[in-house]
């Protein structure tokens, strides 16, 4: 029998990715779409929902995320399909260090309170649910992802942006990898229990390690610039983003990574896309061409 997944949020990077890996597999991919409205009869014949929606630009988090929240329990209830959640890191606080599903979740900003207040409701519902919990998002398809929009925004001036210090350890997570891992979850869905925190161990690295491996692969030398901080200072009263940046600059130079114990667990034979095939990921198309017409050699790298 053909599986159904409810894609909400499809045009996004989780979205993107989720649609195209289940539908490869040869699922049945419903993609939501939001003016429709009713999210309970979107979701009726699915067997799995991948709740990518989120509000863009981090607009009004505390309204939007628990109406999110409540329409897709509701839909997850009338339909008795499995909710897949992004989870993401905001929920730790400062405390850095190894975290994992039994890492307490002592959250010091808003953000990090809502999402884990979020969770705590898809917890108490009694709804099947996945949280698979991410580090930064890097896309292939350079979709608005941590690349994109901050460490590789100057990369064609032989810069790389450092938004903390840069010698701390963040955790990363490769979308198409996250995708493929959300899939063979939901082909297992019912060995799972009822709530299920899954750390996505990704991969770890510093923007040191960046710039090593960016400047290896262009053959010249990558400088790191310091992120304005000091712009976002200033424009934090009247703009909304630069606000929301700010209370979340902490992580930048908060050495982190995910624990990959449960996830290997469940997951024994997954194997994760090459760290530098990642972190070359980001680099523009552009750049990419010159590299290839100058003999450079590209290797296994998809960059999409």
């Amino acid at each position: 029998m053909e599986n159904t997944v409810l894609i909400l949020g499809a045009s996004g990077k989780v979205g993107t990715h989720a649609a195209e890996t289940f539908a490869h597999a040869g699922w049945r991919v419903r993609r939501y779409d939001r003016r429709a409205g009713n999210m309970v009869a979107a979701a009726t014949g699915a067997s799995v929902i991948v709740n990518g929606l989120n509000p863009p630009r981090y607009h009004d988090w505390a309204r939007t995320i628990p109406a999110i929240t409540r329409q897709v329990i509701d839909a997850a209830r009338a339909s008795g399909a499995m909710v897949i959640v992004p989870g993401n890191v905001y929920n730790f606080g400062e405390r850095g260090g190894e975290w994992s599903e039994a890492t307490p979740q002592a959250a010091t900003t808003r953000k990090g309170l809502i999402r884990r207040t979020m969770e705590e409701a898809y917890r108490a519902s009694g709804v099947q649910t996945l949280i698979l919990r991410a580090g930064n998002f890097i896309d292939p398809y350079r979709n608005g992802d941590v690349m994109s929009l901050l460490l590789m925004r100057h990369i064609d001036r032989g810069k790389l942006t450092c938004a903390g210090d840069p010698r701390a350890t963040q955790a990363y997570c490769y979308l198409p990898d996250w995708a493929r891992a959300a899939l063979e979850l939901a082909n297992r869905r019912l060995s799972l229990d009822l709530f299920e925190d899954v750390p996505f161990p990704g991969h770890s690295f510093t923007v040191e390690e960046l710039r090593d491996v960016v400047s290896e692969y262009l053959q010249r030398p990558i400088q790191l610039a310091n992120f304005p901080w000091w712009v976002m200072i200033a424009l934090a009263p009247c703009w909304e983003l630069a606000r929301e940046m700010l209370e979340l600059r902490y992580l930048w130079s908060t050495p982190h990574t995910l624990s990959g114990e449960k996830f290997a667990r469940l997951l024994p034979e997954f194997r994760a896309t090459a760290c530098k095939q990642v972190m070359l990921a980001g680099l523009p198309s552009k750049l990419l061409r010159q590299q290839t017409l100058a003999g450079s050699v590209v290797g296994e790298a998809h960059f999409g």
